[in-house]
């Protein structure tokens, strides 16, 4: 068995959890949110925790992700999840124009990107971009969408970045003499 499948989850004091056969919904102070697993996986609700039981060993692979989707909704709900995003180079600066994230990467138009429902974007600066919502998989997908316009490169160290991204540069080379 599935060592994360068989943690307890506790549910929040202000978090409702309802199981209704193959989805679970959970409601709490940031919003809603739910998902379905799949049907040989039980989730019991007891009082304030959360188990889930894999009734085939065959589909143990499906009982951790059940539970670590579950947990992520139970964070998502009650603090909600967030990623930073910085632009180094010269010229290259993140816009909010509306519901949409522009950015100019270096090419010869800025990319628009239209920000997702249930996602919300700050920009402090002109090269960072915070962006936060209630849904791990939505904060995340959005991070990447906008990192995959211009991934940083190894030699200047020029391009999009998360906040806490270590970027390996490499030595260019020299003239010889």
């Amino acid at each position: 068995m599935s060592r994360i499948g068989k943690k307890v989850l506790t549910i929040p004091e202000n978090v409702e959890v309802n199981v209704d056969g193959t989805t679970v919904h959970v409601k709490g102070p940031q919003g809603e949110l739910s998902t379905t697993v799949d049907k040989n996986i039980k989730v019991v609700v007891d009082g304030n925790t959360l188990k889930t039981e894999c009734e085939n060993s065959k589909y143990k692979n499906f009982h951790g992700t059940a539970n670590a989707n579950i947990n992520n909704m139970l964070i998502g709900v009650t603090e909600g999840f967030s990623k930073a995003l910085e632009i180094v180079g010269v010229g290259y600066r993140f816009t909010l124009k509306g519901d949409k994230l522009v950015v100019a990467a270096g090419y010869s138009k800025p990319h628009e990107l239209a920000i997702p429902d249930g996602i919300k974007v700050e920009n402090p600066s002109n090269n960072q971009v915070i962006i936060k919502g209630i849904d791990k998989y939505l904060v995340g997908q959005f991070a990447a969408d906008i990192r995959a316009i211009k991934k940083p490169e190894p030699y200047k160290g020029k391009g999009i970045r998360y906040v806490d991204e270590y970027v390996i540069r490499k030595v260019g080379k020299r003239a010889s003499k």
